[in-house]
């Protein structure tokens, strides 16, 4: 894959996370918890806020990719599997521009084989 290419996916990516991430604020109720009601609001507010902080550690997991992916690029291996070196499809590529590995290496992984 072309670097210039490569960068533009890379900063769209980095780009839809940092977006993201900037729309998970945590939620707070002003209103006193003195009723059932404002109670249920509470909880409502604690399940969103839980939530999105696991929506927040994923999008975090996807930006540490993106990071390794523009170090990569920095070091002229990006587009090379980490784990055998292989070229990664420009498909896979284009769609995942984070891939470290090739789609048969990652499908073996997910198998644990």
């Amino acid at each position: 894959m072309d670097s210039d290419r490569a960068r533009e996916l890379l900063a769209r990516e980095r780009q839809r996370i940092v977006y993201s991430l900037g729309g998970l604020a945590p939620r707070e109720s002003d209103e006193p918890t003195t009723t059932a009601a404002h109670m249920a609001d509470q909880a409502s507010d604690l399940y969103d806020n839980e939530l999105d902080e696991g929506l927040a550690d994923d999008l975090r997991v996807e930006l540490a990719a993106v990071e390794r992916a523009e170090q990569r690029l920095a070091a002229g291996t990006y587009g090379l599997s980490i784990e055998s070196g292989e070229p990664i499809s420009d498909e896979r590529l284009e769609a995942m521009p984070t891939a470290e590995r090739t789609a048969e290496e990652q499908a073996r992984l997910e198998r644990g084989t």
